[in-house]
């Protein structure tokens, strides 16, 4: 699957930064894979740094509005019937309306950062109508920084890019609990705002 999806990319390689833009607006593209590979292109002189970081977080803003389009134009019936193509399954419908009932629209940038909802998010957002200049600036700053990251580490590690995936597994955690502190201090604050007088 891994090769598979490699050979994809690399038929959009030829289109350069736009092939980049292209490739991630497929949701069932894994960024994981593509933004590394796009490292390497930095380190061998085919792309510049920040124009592909800026192509890579332009792409995976691109890539969410189709979900938030299925669930703005198509509602949970369709969804259910299309999402597996998307491979989206039911429990994962389930868990991004709970994510999104509970937190609000504010989940379009926050739950990027959490496994298992950061692709669906999109969907109960769009269901909720969330206006999309909104949510396309929330899921543009979320996926800066991740990105960033991404290709910067392809980068660095020039023909070993496949090994990104090693690099960044011992961050997770703490950067897990850097995002939950801020998460939550997020959470206490809309809180605090809703107070009576």
């Amino acid at each position: 699957m891994t090769e598979w999806i490699t050979q994809f990319i690399l038929f959009f390689k030829d289109l350069s930064y736009g092939g980049l833009v292209i490739a991630l607006s497929f949701e069932f593209v894994p960024a994981e894979l593509v933004l590394p590979m796009a490292g390497y292109w930095v380190y061998l002189g085919d792309m510049k740094l920040w124009l592909a970081i800026l192509a890579g977080t332009v792409g995976g803003t691109f890539g969410p509005l189709t979900l938030y389009a299925l669930g703005r134009y198509g509602g949970r019936p369709m969804v259910e019937k299309y999402g597996k193509y998307f491979l989206i399954r039911a429990h994962h419908i389930e868990a991004s309306d709970k994510f999104f009932e509970k937190y609000g629209s504010g989940v379009a940038f926050y739950g990027r950062f959490v496994p298992g909802i950061r692709t669906v998010i999109s969907i109960p957002c769009g269901m909720a109508k969330m206006n999309v200049f909104k949510f396309s600036i929330f899921t543009f700053l979320a996926m800066l920084p991740i990105t960033s990251i991404y290709v910067y580490l392809g980068y660095k590690l020039g023909a070993q890019w496949e090994e990104v995936g090693e690099v960044v597994k011992p961050y997770i955690i703490p950067a897990g609990v850097i995002f939950l502190i801020g998460f939550g201090m997020y959470m206490l604050l809309k809180h605090w705002k809703k107070r009576p007088a």
